[in-house]
């Protein structure tokens, strides 16, 4: 009996990982907030072999200068550049990846695949009206997730640092190259939201108020897979950005960076999102993504917003959770507190 049930256990662990296999599920762990379910998510294997070749303590220690990774990553842009979404013949791409990542078309508008003329058309996809409702829409003290996204969320910079971006150059200094701006978010708190190919790939404001300041930061567009994140390369810092301050009188200042990734032709924000003074609603769409994976850095100055318990409690047992766009991300912790002037 014993051996039969040894032989039962092992063959029923085999035959869930081959599920696994067939689904494409050999992503990173993730909890799926609304079903509670832990699952991995969706992967090509090639992506998947790949991430485990660069990056690796064997690598990281052969590759001091990470110049394998970097010209890995460089020679994938040049080849989704050459492949060009935006032409017509694209648009046979669309069917297939939909069928790929399971996406359930019903949630978009248009929701007919064949609306789309190009698979860059459809990757810039937009919900139904009601697809994603906002949490507390009139509680400007409650702010929401910024994306479909799977998200980690940490009270201090330090403590995101020390488990989930261990690239030894993330500081707020460096994601924005700003030193004196820098200062009010040097031990604030973060949300990281990490999108994925199959996602939605426009995001909006969490918070209620008037952009500050809009900068754009040029630069490379490596992976933001959370074994990238997790070595020494130092990824959100190099990688090509856009910052956008957003004063709120709930939250102080909010900082929103839009970070491109593997694939990513354009970081896109909207032209009045980039003009000083314009108001912004909870739930206003900021900006976009072209294709490929890519990556939200959400910072609040320090003792400015409680974050949800689960998002939290998960964040430390570096546990990413699958969020939506609209969901609750925590609430103003002192609301009452006029936003400053300095360092504007």
């Amino acid at each position: 009996m014993w051996l039969l049930a040894k032989i039962h256990a092992f063959l029923d662990a085999s035959l869930r990982r081959l599920k696994l296999l067939e689904d494409r599920q050999v992503g990173w762990l993730t909890l799926d907030r609304k079903s509670g379910n832990l699952k991995r998510e969706q992967q090509t294997l090639w992506k998947k072999l790949k991430l485990l070749l660069l990056f690796n303590p064997l690598t990281e220690w052969i590759d001091r200068t990470h110049a394998l990774r970097i010209w890995t990553h460089r020679k994938n842009l040049e080849a989704v550049r050459r492949q060009d979404e935006g032409k017509p013949q694209s648009h046979a791409q669309i069917k297939s990846f939909i069928d790929f990542y399971h996406i359930d078309m019903c949630s978009f508008e248009p929701s007919d695949p064949e609306s789309y003329p190009t698979f860059k058309d459809f990757f810039i996809r937009r919900f139904a009206p009601g697809a994603r409702p906002i949490f507390a829409p009139e509680d400007p003290t409650k702010a929401i997730v910024s994306a479909d996204s799977r998200a980690v969320v940490y009270p201090t910079v330090e403590k995101l640092r020390a488990l989930w971006i261990k690239g030894n150059r993330f500081t707020i200094a460096n994601l924005i190259k700003d030193d004196e701006r820098s200062l009010r978010w040097i031990n604030g708190s973060v949300a990281s939201l990490r999108l994925s190919p199959q996602d939605y790939h426009r995001y909006h404001s969490p918070v209620k108020g008037k952009v500050k300041w809009y900068k754009h930061i040029p630069g490379d567009y490596l992976q933001v897979d959370p074994m990238a994140l997790h070595s020494s390369v130092n990824i959100l810092t190099e990688n090509a950005r856009s910052c956008v301050c957003i004063e709120s009188e709930e939250f102080g200042d909010v900082l929103f960076v839009a970070i491109g990734a593997t694939d990513v032709g354009t970081v896109e924000i909207h032209d009045e999102m980039r003009k000083e003074g314009h108001a912004v609603e909870k739930g206003d769409e900021i900006g976009l993504f072209q294709f490929g994976g890519s990556s939200i850095i959400i910072a609040f100055e320090p003792g400015r917003i409680d974050f949800d318990e689960d998002l939290e409690r998960l964040s430390n047992e570096e546990t990413m959770v699958d969020v939506e766009v609209g969901m609750s991300l925590g609430k103003a912790s002192r609301p009452d507190i006029p936003p400053t002037d300095e360092a504007s």
